[in-house]
């Protein structure tokens, strides 16, 4: 299926490894330009390279997305570097499972206000385009309470509230929002291997209660996101696509 995507621009926070990775790759495979961040500037040319063996524009530089300026100035070189923008997928999380002031600290800076400050910074562009997509990553830990209660799922709990009310703010824009809420997502290098290292117990249980008997990969994850920012989606706005493998039980 052609996904009528090839020659539109993508920007990805967090698109050098695990599921940021892989929405850029299958991005780029469609034939859309890409533009990718990370904190590691080794992984952001590496991905870069990737990315232009596809045969599109690529770009990407190193920055914290919890610098708003830092953060800003990506979005805006871009945009340049790519004709526009016409995809946002906001991707990053500080992954800050706890209850500490710490935890509250990193999910609120890093989760919400990267994703805040991203979607300010990329309006201007995304408002010229014929088919304007915002993508939030949310988490089922943001509607269903488990292990990651406390700062990590109330803040995934307020992007969803997020995404939704921004899809109707903007919907006369003609630009869609939607959340995607990954389940349990194993890759290299991830945190359920680092789970299965260090916490053995806890990964065995995870696993055991998903119905699939198995956890999600990158590449899952990110056909959602691809698919839901696409122009065929063009009448899907204000929903969260949960991509678990029947995991939750809420309805």
């Amino acid at each position: 299926m052609d996904l009528k995507l090839a020659g539109m621009a993508a920007l990805v926070t967090g698109g050098t490894k695990g599921i940021g990775r892989a929405i850029a790759r299958q991005f780029a495979g469609e034939g859309c330009h890409v533009a990718v961040c990370g904190r590691d500037g080794d992984a952001v040319r590496d991905t870069v390279g990737e990315l232009a063996r596809s045969g599109v524009k690529t770009h990407g530089q190193p920055i914290d997305v919890a610098d708003p300026a830092a953060l800003k100035l990506w979005v805006e070189s871009s945009a340049r570097a790519l004709g526009g923008i016409d995809i946002l997928v906001c991707n990053v999380s500080a992954l800050a499972v706890g209850d500490t002031p710490e935890s509250w600290d990193k999910s609120y800076r890093t989760d919400m206000m990267h994703t805040v400050n991203a979607v300010s910074a990329a309006l201007p562009s995304l408002e010229k385009s014929k088919a304007g997509s915002i993508t939030i990553i949310s988490s089922v830990s943001g509607f269903e309470v488990d292990f990651a209660a406390g700062s990590y799922g109330a803040t995934k709990a307020a992007l969803l509230h997020y995404a939704k009310g921004l899809s109707r703010q903007l919907a006369p824009k003609g630009i869609r929002v939607n959340a995607v809420s990954p389940g349990n997502t194993y890759f290299e290098g991830g945190i359920w291997q680092n789970i299965e290292k260090t916490m053995p117990d806890l990964f065995k249980t995870t696993l055991s209660v998903n119905p699939s008997g198995r956890f999600g990969t990158a590449e899952e994850v990110a056909f959602g996101v691809v698919m839901i920012s696409s122009p065929l989606a063009s009448r899907i706005s204000g929903t969260n696509l949960v991509i678990d493998g029947a995991l939750t039980s809420a309805v």
